[in-house]
C-alpha cells in the first residue's frame, strides 16, 4: 500500500463528516452507558500510533474501537491487529469498514471478561511483542488497565486516551496531591508519560471531561523486589486509606490493635519511615521496605 493510499484511507474515518456518515448509514446511536465518544481528530489518532512504536513485526490489541478510526491506523501499522468491543451493535459496522484489512480480527466481548490469555494465543503467535492501544471508556479504565498488568502479558506499551485526571495519578510523583495507590500500582509494572492532553471538541459526542493520552512502557521486572507483592498492594491501599492521616495513623487502622503502638513504631522504624509521614510522601521503594517488614512482624 503506498503513502497516499494510506494517507486517503486514514482520513476515510477519523473526520466529522466520515463518522457521522457511517454512524447515519448504520442507523447508529450512541449508549451513555459505554462511555462512547468517537475520536474525530487525526493528528491526535497519529500521536497515539506514534507513540505505540509499532511496527510491521508487532500485534496491536484494541479496546473498545467504536466504529474503527483507530483500528484502522493501528491495522496500516502493525502485523495483527485484535480489536475487542462489547458493543455488538458496532460489530457489523467493523466489519464493514475494516474488510480491506485482512490483518484485523474484531472480538465481540467485554475486556473485563474475555480470556485475554486465550486470545493472545490464538491471535499474536508470530509477532515479537503487542501494544495495547485503545480510546478507553472513562468508567472502566483503571480495572481495564489493572487487568492487562496484573495478567502478566507479553506487552511493550500501553497507549490509551483516558480521563486527564486519571492519567495525572498515574504519573503523579511522591509528595503531590495526585499521588496516590493508583500511581504505585501502574508505576510498579510500568514507565509512565504522558503524551499529550486532548480537548473535548476532538470527540463525538463530546465528553464534559478533559482527557489525555498516556504511554506505559511495560517494565521487563518492577522496580522493586517485594517479598509477597498481593501484601505489597495490601499495604499501599492501606497507606492511603485515609489520605489527611498519617502513615502511623492508616496502618494501625489496618493491623494493630488496640495497644499496638509500641509494634507499629518498630515497624516503621525498622523500615526508616517516621510515623509522622503520610502516604503520600513515601517512594514505591519505600512502601516495598515497609511492606516486607511489616509482612516479616507477622501483621497480615
Amino acid at each position: 500500500m503506498n503513502d497516499m493510499h494510506k494517507s486517503q484511507s486514514r482520513v476515510d474515518i477519523a473526520t466529522p463528516k466520515r463518522t457521522k456518515d457511517i454512524i447515519g448509514k448504520h442507523g447508529f446511536s450512541f449508549k451513555k452507558s459505554l462511555g462512547q465518544n468517537f475520536l474525530i481528530d487525526m493528528n491526535i489518532l497519529s500521536k497515539i500510533v506514534d507513540a505505540a512504536d509499532l511496527d510491521e513485526t508487532m500485534g496491536a490489541l484494541e479496546i473498545g474501537p467504536g466504529i474503527g478510526a483507530l483500528t484502522e491506523r493501528l491495522a496500516q501499522t502493525a502485523k495483527q491487529v485484535t480489536a475487542v468491543e462489547i458493543d455488538p451493535r458496532l460489530i457489523p459496522i467493523l466489519q464493514d469498514v475494516l474488510a480491506p484489512y485482512p490483518n484485523v480480527q474484531v472480538v465481540h466481548g467485554d475486556v473485563l471478561k474475555v480470556d485475554l490469555q486465550e486470545i493472545f494465543k490464538q491471535n499474536f503467535t508470530d509477532v515479537r511483542k503487542v501494544s495495547v492501544v485503545a480510546n478507553l471508556p472513562y468508567y472502566v479504565t483503571t480495572p481495564i488497565l489493572m487487568k492487562l498488568l496484573e495478567e502478566r502479558l507479553p506487552l511493550q506499551n500501553i497507549v490509551v486516551m483516558i480521563q486527564k485526571e486519571v492519567a495525572d495519578r498515574m504519573a503523579a510523583r511522591p509528595g503531590g496531591k495526585e499521588y496516590g495507590s493508583l500511581s504505585v500500582a501502574v508505576q510498579y509494572y510500568c514507565e509512565p508519560e504522558l503524551v499529550c492532553t486532548v480537548t473535548h471538541t476532538v470527540f463525538i459526542p463530546q465528553p464534559n471531561v478533559e482527557s489525555a493520552v498516556i504511554k506505559l512502557k511495560v517494565r521487563e521486572v518492577p522496580p522493586v523486589k517485594v517479598a509477597d507483592e498481593a501484601h505489597f498492594f495490601q499495604v499501599v491501599q492501606a497507606s492511603f486509606a485515609q489520605r489527611r492521616k498519617t502513615i502511623a495513623n492508616n496502618l494501625k487502622a489496618r493491623y494493630f490493635n488496640e495497644g499496638g503502638r509500641e509494634a507499629l513504631e518498630a515497624v516503621l522504624s525498622e523500615a526508616g519511615i517516621e510515623p509522622s509521614r503520610r502516604g503520600e510522601t513515601l517512594s514505591i521503594e519505600e512502601f516495598a521496605r515497609l511492606s516486607d517488614v511489616l509482612l516479616a512482624a507477622n501483621r497480615t
